[in-house]
C-alpha cells in the first residue's frame, strides 16, 4: 500500500522529442526561449525535430483512474510510454511513488515493470501456444514464482475478469473480448500498484466494448489501482475517468473531471470533443451547486452531490403535477407527468 499523500505518478516538465541530437536541441531551444515551451516547440519543429510530448506537468493520485485522450497523433501513447520508461524522455522528471525513474538503470526499470507496473495494450500479445491460465501466469513464472502459487494467483485473476471455465482454452478459441480479458488478467497477475492501459478496448465491437468498460469499472471498484488509461473516445473517457487530460499536438491543454470537460472546456478544441455529449449524463450536481447553508424545504427532492444532472432533473420533476397534452386541433387527449419527460431522456446509470 502506498503513502496516499505521495502521488502514484508525478510528471514535471516532461518532453519527448524525436530526432538525432534531440537532447541538446531541446536544451538549446529552452535556453533561447527563456523556458517558454511553446516557443521552444516551434523552434524544434523548424529544425526538423518532432516534439511528441511538450512540457507535460500532472500528477496521478493514489487509487485514481486518470484518462489521457486526444486525436490520433496527439502524443497520448508516447506520453504513457515515457511514464513507463518504454521510451526514455528527452527532458523533465518522472516520479513513480516519489522515486525519480528518469535515468534509472536497466535492472531497476526491469524490477519496476515486473513488480509495480501492469500494462495492457490494444493488441493483446498473447502467446498462441499457451492456455489462458498459462498466459496469465507467465509474468509470475518470469519472477520465479512456484508452479502451484502462480496457478492459484492466475485462477484468482481469471475469476476476477469473468473467465472461469476457460482456463485451459487457447487464444484461438476465444472471442476478441475474451482475449482482451486474458490480457487484463495477465497484467494483474503480479498485483501491480500502477496500471497502464493504452486503448485496450478500441479494436472491439461497440457492445463488447461497453461490456468490458462496465467490467473494468467493477474491477477498479474492487482493486482501487492507480491507473493511466489512454483513449481517443470521449464517451469512454467520461464513463471511466476520475479526471481527464486532453492532449493536442503533444501538449496537455486541459486537465479536469468529466464535469469540468463537458461544462467548462478551456478552448474550441476541447469543446469540439464534447459538443455531441449529453452533458446531463456526465456532469454531477456538485459541479453546478452553489455552496452554503440551505434549509430543508417542503419540496425537497433528495438531491446528492454525486447525482448526474439528468438524475437530479428527474427527481425535481417528480414534484410537479401532470400537465395536459393536446392534439393538432387543440383538444386535450391526455396528460404527461414532467418526471416521465425527464426519465425518457435519462440513460440508465451504471
Amino acid at each position: 500500500m502506498t503513502d496516499t499523500t505521495t502521488p502514484a505518478i508525478a510528471c514535471q516538465n516532461l518532453w519527448q522529442v524525436f530526432g538525432p541530437g534531440a537532447d541538446k536541441a531541446l536544451t538549446d531551444a529552452l535556453s533561447r526561449s527563456g523556458n517558454d515551451a511553446d516557443k521552444a516547440a516551434a523552434e524544434l519543429r523548424e529544425q526538423g525535430f518532432i516534439p511528441a510530448v511538450q512540457d507535460a506537468n500532472f500528477e496521478v493520485r493514489d487509487g485514481e483512474l486518470f484518462v489521457i485522450m486526444g486525436l490520433s497523433g496527439s502524443g497520448k501513447s508516447t506520453l504513457i510510454r515515457c511514464i513507463s520508461q518504454l521510451l526514455p524522455g528527452t527532458g523533465g522528471e518522472i516520479r513513480i511513488e516519489g522515486e525519480n525513474v528518469v535515468g534509472a538503470s536497466k535492472k531497476k526499470l526491469t524490477e519496476l515493470r515486473r513488480k509495480k507496473l501492469g500494462m495492457v495494450f490494444q493488441h493483446f500479445g498473447l502467446f498462441p501456444h499457451m492456455t489462458v491460465a498459462e498466459n496469465v501466469a507467465y509474468p509470475l513464472k518470469v519472477q520465479g514464482v512456484g508452479r502451484k502459487e502462480r496457478r492459484a494467483r492466475a485462477q484468482e485473476v481469471i475469476s476476477l475478469v469473468g473467465l472461469e471455465g476457460r482456463e485451459d482454452s487457447f487464444p484461438r478459441q476465444l472471442s476478441g473480448g475474451q482475449r482482451q480479458r486474458v490480457g487484463i488478467a495477465r497484467s494483474l497477475a503480479v498485483n501491480p500498484d500502477i496500471w497502464f492501459l493504452d486503448e485496450p478496448f478500441s479494436a472491439l465491437d461497440p457492445l463488447i466494448r461497453r461490456q468490458l468498460q462496465d467490467e473494468f469499472l467493477r474491477i477498479q471498484a474492487t482493486l482501487k489501482k492507480s491507473i493511466v488509461f489512454i483513449t481517443h473516445d470521449i464517451a469512454e473517457a467520461l464513463k471511466l475517468a476520475d479526471r481527464i487530460a486532453i492532449m493536442r499536438d503533444g501538449k496537455i491543454v486541459q486537465i479536469g473531471t468529466p464535469s469540468d470537460i463537458v461544462l467548462r472546456p478551456v478552448d474550441d478544441y476541447v469543446r469540439e470533443f464534447s459538443k455531441d455529449v449529453a452533458k446531463g449524463q456526465h456532469a454531477k450536481v456538485a459541479s453546478v451547486m452553489r455552496e452554503g447553508d440551505a434549509e430543508r424545504g417542503p419540496d425537497d427532492p433528495g438531491l446528492t452531490t454525486a447525482m448526474t444532472l439528468d438524475a437530479a432533473l428527474a427527481h425535481c420533476m417528480q414534484l410537479y403535477e401532470p400537465v395536459p397534452v393536446r392534439d393538432e386541433k387543440g383538444e386535450i387527449v391526455g396528460t404527461v407527468h414532467p418526471s416521465d419527460l425527464a426519465a425518457a431522456l435519462q440513460v440508465e446509470e451504471t
